[in-house]
């Protein structure tokens, strides 16, 4: 193996993230639009909406173990190209049923594209800044990500709905990375030959078996990026209705929420992040099921602009927290079978991927039945429950004592 491969593939990677949300900032903004222009209806366009991030949960245990044997560079290489087609192929799409093959193959890429991020941001750092690195490219995306749509409303504005230009803005950006990757991206970084019978590769004595390891090791900790990601992600679509439809905000008080939250975010990524790295992963980790449970009781008791937007701001910081310390649990996960890093890493997100999904359809059922104080009470009651399970696994989540870019040293 390779090891660390330097700064030049982070800023590589960083870049990647900014410029590849950006242009699914153009894309995700215009899409519904452009479907609801073909004549979709609305049950459709939510299919059409989550259709990708079902492809990537199928394929994303295939896709991982793949990119190991194909190598980062190339994996990631091939998932720019598949997913820099997605604009291409808007542009000249007539009929919906060509929407949805398209989002099929979003999914598909990303779940190529993933594991191979992760695991080059997880190889290039040094054992004191993988959480840093971590929430620089989380970082990165989020402001992309706001950009991109307001970017997005003001092509389609200008052109006068010309959507086909909108996405091959959008392709445009999606295939400028791919110039960083084959430039700063070494052919062999983060590949590793298959596990062979040395004495440093042995198995471990029984005291050393509570350590996190591998794809085999990853299945408690899956269930905790499902916890974590789905009690965070349970208001990302239902904020906009919970601010105006609950609290009698108007459209333009939510988005001024959103710009505000996107600030605090700017500052909050890169303090988690060395935080992380430098005090304590595991107060940091739970930062989130604190800012998960504050949110929702400020919800519930202040609905109005102040109370709303504070509690955008205290959630969107415990998302900010998680991000850098998960990234950096999953490199010490991962760390412990290097020649199958990127499948390990795949998994471990695909936890996430699960609860991005699992967390908003719950919140809508709750809503629907039992109303939003319920669904924000059962949302608190989650996150200390996460926070409780997270700390069954604190042999894990404890601070490494090595590189985290590295297997934990082996007796023979």
């Amino acid at each position: 193996m390779n090891g660390r491969v330097g700064r030049p593939v982070l800023l590589a990677v960083v870049a990647e993230g900014f410029l590849s949300r950006l242009s699914f900032g153009v894309i995700g903004f215009a899409l519904p639009l452009y479907a609801h222009h073909l004549g979709m209806s609305l049950s459709a366009i939510g299919l059409l909406a989550s259709l990708n991030v079902g492809a990537e949960i199928l394929l994303k245990p295939f896709a991982s173990a793949r990119a190991d044997r194909l190598g980062l560079k190339r994996s990631l290489s091939i998932a720019i190209g598949l997913r820099s087609l997605i604009g291409l192929f808007l542009s000249v799409v007539t009929a919906p049923w060509h929407l949805l093959a398209i989002r099929t193959l979003q999914g598909a890429a990303e779940s190529l594209r993933d594991p191979a991020i992760n695991t080059l941001i997880a190889e290039g750092s040094g054992p004191n800044e993988i959480a840093s690195s971590f929430a620089w490219y989380s970082t990165a995306k989020s402001v992309a990500g706001s950009l991109g749509k307001a970017l997005a409303g003001l092509l389609i504005t200008v052109t006068a709905a010309n959507y086909p230009l909108v996405f091959l803005v959008g392709f445009a950006l999606s295939a400028l990375p791919l110039y960083a990757v084959l430039r700063f991206v070494p052919a062999n970084a983060g590949y590793a030959a298959p596990d062979v019978p040395t004495p440093s590769a042995a198995p471990a004595p029984a005291s050393s078996s509570s350590r996190p390891g591998g794809v085999r090791g990853a299945g408690p900790y899956v269930l905790l990026g499902f916890l974590i990601s789905g009690t965070a992600s349970m208001l990302n679509s239902l904020f906009p209705v919970l601010a105006t439809e609950y609290a009698g905000l108007t459209p333009a008080q939510a988005g001024l929420i959103y710009a505000l939250s996107t600030g605090v975010i700017i500052l909050a990524g890169p303090l988690f992040g060395w935080l992380s790295d430098h005090v304590s992963r595991k107060l940091v980790l739970m930062v989130r099921s604190v800012a998960n449970t504050a949110s929702s009781i400020i919800y519930i008791f202040f609905p109005s602009f102040a109370g709303v937007a504070s509690g955008k701001i205290v959630d969107d910081v415990g998302k900010a927290a998680f991000r850098p310390a998960w990234g950096a649990l999953m490199a010490q996960v991962s760390g412990q079978d290097r020649s199958r890093r990127a499948h390990t890493m795949g998994m471990l997100s695909l936890g996430d991927n699960l609860g991005e999904v699992g967390g908003p359809a719950l919140a809508g059922l709750l809503w629907h039945f039992w109303g939003l104080p319920v669904m924000l009470a059962v949302r608190a009651g989650l996150a200390l429950l996460t926070e409780i399970y997270a700390l069954s696994l604190r042999r894990a989540v404890s601070e490494p004592t090595g590189p985290l870019s590295a297997p934990a040293p082996q007796v023979p």
